[in-house]
């Protein structure tokens, strides 16, 4: 949903998933509210930006950023419960996902047309999906 007067312009994304809602040369605002592939639980992939870093900010709900190095035995991950109105960043090239409970909204904020191309997705195995799911579990009932 866009709104404009003459010189404010607003706006928001009340829809599941991902919304690129700002786009001007150079970057883009985009919002990321829950839908089941973010679920806690429902992580399958990870993903990784080649041309721009990406920054997120938590508006409501839960979520837990995930950031992950990969080697030869696979993902090694991390993940931090994010708080509202802090600033995050994952720098480029950097493997990441988000868990999200079913009230999250997420503003990010990226180089524009990142949604268009700029992306490559790892599908996880079984023991690194486990080993995910745990982390997301664990995150966000300790607060960690």
């Amino acid at each position: 949903m866009t709104m404009r007067n003459t010189l404010i312009e607003t706006y928001s994304h009340d829809g599941e998933g991902y919304n690129p809602f700002l786009i001007r040369a150079g970057w883009q605002v985009a919002q990321l509210n829950h839908m089941p592939e973010q679920a806690p639980g429902g992580i399958v992939k990870m993903d990784q930006h080649l041309q721009t870093d990406e920054v997120f900010i938590l508006l409501k709900g839960q979520a837990i950023l995930i950031a992950a190095t990969q080697t030869a035995a696979g993902f090694s991950f991390t993940g931090l419960k994010m708080q509202p109105g802090i600033t995050y960043n994952i720098p480029v090239n950097t493997w990441h996902n988000i868990a999200m409970d079913e009230m999250a909204q997420v503003i990010i904020v990226e180089k524009n047309d990142t949604h268009l191309g700029d992306f490559i997705y790892q599908p996880l195995t079984s023991v690194e999906k486990e080993a995910l799911d745990h982390l997301v579990k664990e995150s966000m009932l300790n607060n960690i």
